[in-house]
């Protein structure tokens, strides 16, 4: 069995919602963490663990990034931590428990692996782009702003993109 741990330095963690209905606000979280265990080369059946911490959430705005922590969003004080347990993974599609805001929920998130190398101090890195979809209301985030023109101030859809990479432990 192969454990690996995430290098966050050349990792990035994020997320896009429509704002307005007619474009997308990016953002992503500074301060996570993801351990994988795997019998495979390919990876195929490993197990995966990952955790954001919510205070590190980063939209380039401190207005919003505060309105994000508080309890109209991910209520961060209450649940520090964003949460994903991987519970079946075939190589191209990862299954697993999201846990938002105390709230945990099935989510099935598309993953290219993109190989493994090694770098030049000897160390064995495998690399990974993961993207997927969720409807925050099923987390119970559910603030919105009604516009005068009809729709809605943030869409209940967002996006998450992951580039990750991962060192192979001794």
């Amino acid at each position: 069995m192969a454990k690996w741990i995430l290098d966050p330095v050349h990792s990035e963690i994020g997320f896009k919602v429509k704002h307005l209905m007619i474009n997308n606000v990016k953002g992503h979280f500074k301060s996570f963490a993801s351990e994988v265990e795997t019998s495979s080369d390919d990876f195929k059946g490993a197990k995966i663990n990952f955790s954001a911490d919510l205070s590190s959430i980063d939209t380039g705005n401190e207005q919003r990034d505060g309105h994000l922590k508080s309890a109209d969003f991910f209520n961060a004080e209450k649940h520090p931590q964003l949460i994903f347990t991987g519970k079946k993974f075939d190589g191209s599609t990862l299954e697993g428990d999201l846990s938002i805001a105390g709230i945990t929920k099935p989510v099935k998130l598309n993953v290219e692996f993109g190989g493994v190398a090694k770098d030049p101090w000897g160390n064995t890195k495998a690399g990974f782009t993961v993207t997927g979809k969720i409807n925050r209301k099923d987390w119970g985030i559910n603030w919105n702003a009604t516009l005068e023109t009809g729709g809605f101030l943030v869409s209940d859809e967002v996006a998450i993109t992951a580039e990750v990479q991962y060192q192979q432990q001794a």
